[in-house]
């Protein structure tokens, strides 16, 4: 697989000959929302077996091949070039594809109001293939103990028609907040906590759910012994039935970092507890904050590489989002900026005619645009380049996988960049 970044001047037509491909395989692969119009550093996947390294300036067959895992002797056969030859700048390497390692995906599925809308139903189905957990979100718990479900509808069918395990997400939610006083209720008062346990397990029963899967957030600092404690007696519940038992961390840099989201996860102990993690690395650009990157892959780093220092590293799922914001600039405290999909980002680009940017440091494309009613935008979103980077740093640092913040919103370059890195396990019967 091939990622090109449109330049000035090229067409379809142009980048196709270039990898040996044809428009109409580039245009299905990506869903192109503008194969007339491309725009200005687009990024785009060409769907190629391996793909083509362009020769810059001082480098050689040696630091190309270790760059990509082979030797300078298989790229020298490859490419039919003596080994030591001298590279010209600009000279086309073919490189082969290479050993991909085994890696599980979950992506929450978050159904909203009374009905699951047809295309979120869609998305699921279509992503399902790509995922070893699906995860609708969410079941939320009352004070006594009970829960109230998310609205399921195809979704266990389609996980088991696609070998997803179904994870079952409970959080600590009330009117769509999360709330550190449940959370307190839950954690210390026995008797509900054990009438809430019996009650998981009698719907994941129900189900078919085989991941038990707690995000507690917002909760309160002098709880986060009673947090540990409660996971440690839920494992041993769902252990029993033979399911998996899973938690969502906020990102933390240090097992002294202060305020609410952050205080009551106690990463050693649910790295030691649960069968894994999902880290929720995403959200320094958010709908109320200023426009940037939503998941930068310096502050991501930051986070794992210390994560890995308190659990073991395949226990991690790095969390990432499938969207981006549109802020209107300049920002003002208690605005809100619109989501947008990758696909939406780039015909936003593509309608004002702006050219994408790429950040190196965040590793995340942006662009500016003034919209018709003449205030200035800034956009930030995931392309094909962002997620790359991403998933050379579950490689590098020996992580589970990836987890993804949420369905529905289109990004057909990340299906294929996963299958073309790695071997999705599949969990499910």
């Amino acid at each position: 697989m091939q990622i090109h970044v449109v330049k000035r001047n090229e067409t379809l037509t142009t980048i196709a000959r270039t990898y040996h491909s044809t428009v109409q395989d580039i245009v299905e692969a990506n869903e192109l929302p503008n194969p007339n119009n491309l725009v200005v550093g687009q990024a785009m996947v060409i769907p190629i077996i391996g793909h083509f390294h362009f020769v810059q300036s001082g480098e050689s067959l040696f630091t190309i091949a270790r760059r990509y895992g082979t030797t300078a002797q298989e790229l020298a056969n490859v490419n039919r070039i003596p080994v030591n030859q001298p590279l010209q700048v600009g000279l086309r390497l073919y490189i082969p594809e290479g050993r991909k390692r085994n890696a599980e995906f979950n992506a929450y599925v978050e159904p909203r109001g009374t009905t699951v809308a047809p295309a979120l139903e869609n998305a699921a189905r279509e992503a399902a293939p790509y995922l070893t957990y699906l995860a609708p979100f969410s079941f939320q718990v009352n004070r006594d103990g009970s829960l109230k479900e998310p609205l399921l509808n195809q979704f266990p069918a389609i996980a088991r028609a696609n070998r997803n395990v179904l994870m079952m997400v409970i959080n600590n939610q009330e009117q769509d907040q999360f709330s550190d006083e449940l959370g307190r209720i839950l954690l210390n008062d026995i008797a509900i906590q054990d009438r809430f346990l019996n009650n998981i397990v009698t719907t994941a029963k129900k189900y078919g759910f085989r991941d038990i899967h707690f995000d507690f957030e917002f909760l309160r600092p002098a709880d986060r012994e009673a947090y540990t404690r409660f996971l440690r007696k839920a494992k041993q519940r769902f252990q029993r039935e033979g399911w998996l038992m899973s938690t969502a961390l906020a990102p933390k840099t240090s097992a002294t970092q202060k305020g609410l989201w952050y205080e009551a996860h106690d990463y050693r102990a649910h790295g030691e507890i649960a069968d894994f993690v999902v880290i929720m690395t995403y959200e320094w650009g958010y709908s109320g904050g200023p426009a940037m990157a939503v998941s930068p892959i310096d502050q991501v780093r930051k986070v794992l590489e210390y994560a890995i220092t308190e659990m073991p590293s395949n226990k991690i799922l790095m969390g990432q989002n499938l969207y981006g914001y549109d802020w209107t600039l300049p920002f003002v405290q208690g605005s809100i900026a619109k989501a947008v999909s990758p696909q939406q980002a780039i015909q936003l680009a593509a309608r004002h005619n702006v050219p994408i940017e790429y950040d190196t440091k965040a590793q995340a494309p942006f662009f500016r645009y003034r919209a018709e009613d003449g205030k200035q935008h800034e956009v930030w979103f995931e392309d094909a380049r962002s997620i790359q980077a991403k998933f050379d740093l579950i490689k590098e640092l020996n992580l589970r996988g990836m987890s993804y913040w949420k369905l529905g919103l289109a990004f057909p370059q990340n299906w294929l960049l996963i299958v073309d890195n790695f071997n999705v396990t599949k969990r499910g019967t």
